[in-house]
């Protein structure tokens, strides 16, 4: 074989491999609080552990609060950015990051805010095509 051959061959390969890594790295599932120690990076889906409250340090420009996990386990979550807005309301909370001991760093948080539509009444839409 000719050398140009062997070389793109073996760059083609390493490339692909390199690829391969990064991508198995990268993905993250969703898990619990235990589960997260053993992974780089984890998705939690939870809820607010409001008897805990939360804060927001302006000295450090950390939100600091603890989120319950499926499991029922309750963690501190440290988020690097202000509260967001509809915190207070949302039913269910996604954070993103790992674990380091027993605190989770978040460097994402997702929020499922409660649907304007789900508690709607259908008796109280009148049919328009009745006159």
């Amino acid at each position: 074989m000719k050398p140009k051959l062997i070389i793109g061959i073996v760059a083609i390969v390493g490339f692909t491999s390199l690829l391969m890594y990064n991508f198995g790295e990268s993905i993250s599932t969703y898990t619990t609080f235990e589960g997260a120690q053993e992974r780089s990076t984890a998705h939690i889906p939870g809820v607010w552990d409001e008897e805990k409250g939360a804060e927001f340090s302006l000295e450090t420009k950390r939100f600091t609060f603890y989120m319950k996990d499926e499991d029922g386990v309750s963690r501190k979550v440290v988020y690097p950015k202000p509260k967001p807005n509809n915190f207070e309301e949302a039913d269910q909370l996604v954070v993103i990051g790992e674990m380091r001991g027993d605190v989770f760093y978040a460097n994402e948080m997702l929020m499922k805010c409660p649907s304007k539509y789900n508690d709607t009444d259908p008796g109280q839409f009148v049919d328009a095509s009745q006159g």
